[in-house]
């Protein structure tokens, strides 16, 4: 019998040493419930970045050149000019804002987003510790800014949710390269509301 509890015990170390939230009593967030939490964060930096648009547009001279552009013809020599430029700059302040929020929410006080909150979801460590604004940096990179990567990004984004989907342990690429865990708060959390 002690040599059977030994080996029990000894694969269960090995367990959490290969997934880390194996040894952990909260369940991870699973696929559906994360990617609710991500489609309120997408709205949330949605409207600063439409506003952005909109007046950087305005100062720069390109909105009516653009608004006015109908489809098959070529483009307003504005248009043409500036549009690259425009682009680059409007997706640098996407990708800048974005990981201010969510390196930013997942260091504060709460460990996670306003969508993760809103749910009952956090992000912590291999431990289940909070995670430092250098580790949710990381985690940022490691993911959401590869998937602002124009063709490569999209096909990355489809492999991560789907590693949050099929994992036994639900996480992402970008949770396993910056050793994270996406938690579901229980009663006995020492994450508190």
């Amino acid at each position: 019998m002690p040599q059977a509890r030994e080996e029990f015990l000894q694969e269960q170390a090995t367990t959490s040493r290969m997934d880390p939230s194996a040894a952990l009593p909260l369940p991870p967030a699973g696929f559906w419930i994360r990617c609710i939490a991500g489609i309120i964060d997408l709205i949330l930096l949605v409207v600063p970045f439409a506003v952005f648009i909109s007046f950087f547009a305005a100062a720069a001279g390109i909105s009516n050149p653009f608004f006015n552009h109908h489809a098959g013809t070529p483009l307003n020599e504005t248009l043409t000019q500036s549009g690259p430029i425009f682009l680059f700059i409007c997706l640098s302040f996407f990708a800048v804002e974005s990981w201010l929020y969510y390196a930013l929410s997942e260091s504060s006080a709460w460990h996670a987003t306003l969508g993760k909150r809103f749910l009952g979801i956090y992000v912590a460590d291999g431990a289940g510790k909070p995670i430092d604004f250098w580790r949710a940096s990381l985690r940022f990179c490691s993911g959401r800014l590869i998937a602002l990567v124009p063709v490569l990004g999209g096909y990355y984004f489809a492999i991560d949710c789907l590693c949050v989907g099929l994992t036994p342990s639900k996480r992402a690429i970008h949770d396993m390269l910056s050793s994270c865990l996406v938690l579901r708060e229980g009663a006995h959390s020492s994450f508190v509301r």
